[in-house]
């Protein structure tokens, strides 16, 4: 782990702690005794080789999966056994890597979907019009069906629909993964204009860069296990441990 100084401030209570979670699919354990904290405003990310356990530590905070020991803290509220349903009416909302935007129906009608099943009283709600002002792009293509959506538009419907349904917490799994330089920037531009109206972001991202210019924090996961925690300058400099967590160099 990283200096103890790296961590949210000791008499602060954390937004969002994992404390020793197991977790996995089945019979197969993915998670082993993980623990990590994410303070209120930061930007976190969460790095490490595929199948290292990113995308399953997302899906254990939101509701997905249920953690078989260990627990999951969110305001103080020990959220363990609640499903995505109640995660999401408290105000934590996850942008799969798939996106799973509904492709029959259209931006608007995916827009009005993720405001009807979203967060009781999150405090950086956007409504269906202010999403549509913000990204430009899908207002241009408000009636069209999600399907008719190039990647980089459905990662913005995807992070859109986040929004109007009530975000204090955003999961964003993957989001840049696919898109071309010039999207990627834009994600990147938006991710730190989310983070600047006060929401806070666990990101967990393939590509290194992106993660360490945009996290305050970072943890790098391991077979199910945090390894490491710090900030991005010390993990750029530390090329032994880019090579044998990430497979990357700097």
């Amino acid at each position: 782990m990283g200096d103890v100084d790296e961590a949210p401030d000791a008499g602060t209570d954390p937004l969002l702690s994992m404390e020793n979670v197991d977790a996995g699919y089945g019979e197969t354990q993915v998670l082993r005794r993980l623990s990590l904290q994410i303070a209120e405003g930061e930007i976190v990310s969460l790095v490490g080789r595929n199948g290292a356990g990113k995308t399953t530590t997302l899906r254990t905070i939101n509701g997905i999966l249920a953690p078989s020991s260990g627990s999951v803290v969110y305001r103080g509220e020990d959220i363990s056994g609640l499903d995505a349903t109640e995660t999401a009416r408290r105000g934590i909302s996850l942008v799969p890597e798939e996106r799973q935007i509904f492709p029959e129906l259209t931006v608007r009608e995916n827009l009005r979907l993720a405001a009807f099943g979203g967060a009781d009283d999150a405090a950086h709600s956007m409504s269906v019009e202010e999403a549509l002002d913000r990204f430009e792009n899908l207002a241009q293509r408000v009636d069209n069906p999600g399907s008719s959506l190039s990647g980089g538009e459905q990662q913005m419907l995807a992070i859109a629909r986040a929004l109007v349904a009530g975000a204090d917490l955003m999961l964003l799994d993957e989001p840049t993964e696919g898109l071309a330089p010039y999207i990627v920037q834009d994600v990147v531009d938006i991710v730190e204009e989310l983070n600047d109206r006060g929401i806070t972001v666990l990101l967990v991202e393939q590509n290194v860069q992106v993660a360490l210019a945009l996290a305050d924090r970072n943890y790098v996961i391991d077979q199910g296990s945090i390894v490491w925690e710090g900030r991005s300058r010390a993990l750029e400099g530390d090329q032994e441990l880019l090579d044998r967590y990430l497979g990357v160099t700097m």
